[in-house]
């Protein structure tokens, strides 16, 4: 499924709601015939719909109102289960490449070992095999690490409660120390950088997840204009080659990599909703203080294969 857009009639129907429209009204926008409207949504989810619709799917979302897109995250998270979407889950446990970790019970994918091209200037790198989460870590994950561990919760938790409402949104407010004491609870570590690269830029070194192609719409970045955080499965037409999600928006993340030895400061990638999409770059360089902690900052673990 990497790299497949996967808007199905349940996600129109959904945006559809979100939208308030009626059929013939959602039908003019997107440029099918209104009859299609109540197809699609009549199928729901075992109708995957064309590329083209796909397409214009994604460009409405991305043109629709915040108020909009806020409603659409949240009726994407209604139907979400504890941790994540289903039906997406359901897709990726078809792929051999995924397990599900023991300690944490995310689901992983295997990066295979080999060169891919890295960094700006495309250099080849080699890499041992390794999995990676397919999802950032969220808020409903993190709250089984504060259990375990009596670890400090996230500042955004009221009275140090995971909020019902962002358990599928990736946590922040993390510094690099709790990520990485996450990764240590859990028995995994922080990705190094070029880890974290190749996992969103695959062996042949595409300038984002699903591409070369820089198209906003498949992520959380600033221009989509949503200005918080959405569920980690949310954007399923952004998926890597690997399969993972969200390596481009949503929420920084923390790598292991320290930019210069002794200096505290380590390797942030991905962009966050916070940022200008011409930040989403998996190749970008950045790095903030081991004690930095932000509203858009979070990360996500590996470990062996």
């Amino acid at each position: 499924m990497a790299g497949v857009t996967r808007w199905t009639g349940r996600e129109a129907g959904l945006l559809r709601k979100a939208m308030r429209k009626t059929g013939k009204a959602f039908a003019e926008l997107v440029g099918v015939n209104p009859r299609q409207i109540p197809r699609w949504e009549g199928r729901g989810e075992t109708l995957e719909l064309s590329l083209a619709n796909q397409a214009a799917l994604d460009t409405v979302l991305a043109r629709a109102d915040p108020a909009v897109q806020q409603r659409f995250a949240a009726l994407l998270t209604e139907l979400a289960a504890a941790g994540h979407d289903e039906r997406a889950e359901e897709l990726l446990r078809r792929d051999t490449r995924t397990s599900r970790h023991p300690v944490d019970g995310k689901l992983m994918t295997v990066v295979d070992e080999g060169i891919y091209l890295s960094g700006p200037d495309n250099r080849s790198v080699w890499l041992e095999p390794y999995l990676i989460d397919v999802y950032p870590t969220t808020n409903a994950d993190y709250a089984r690490f504060v259990r375990a561990t009596g670890h400090r919760p996230p500042r955004h938790w009221s009275a140090g409660r995971c909020p019902d409402d962002l358990v599928t949104h990736p946590v922040v407010w993390v510094t690099w120390h709790d990520a990485t004491a996450y990764a240590r609870w859990a028995g995994k570590t922080l990705p190094s950088a070029q880890q974290w690269e190749k996992a969103a830029r695959g062996p042949r070194g595409r300038l984002y997840p699903w591409g070369n192609d820089p198209t906003a719409a498949k992520c959380n970045v600033a221009e989509t204009g949503i200005d918080a955080t959405t569920p980690v499965s949310r954007y399923q037409s952004g998926v890597s080659p690997y399969g993972a999600f969200d390596l481009c928006g949503n929420v920084w993340e923390w790598c292991s990599t320290e930019e210069q030895p002794g200096n505290g400061r380590y390797a942030l990638k991905g962009s966050a909703f916070t940022s200008p999409f011409e930040r989403a770059t998996p190749s970008l360089h950045n790095a903030a203080n081991a004690t930095m902690q932000d509203n858009d900052t979070g990360f996500r673990c590996i470990s062996p294969p």
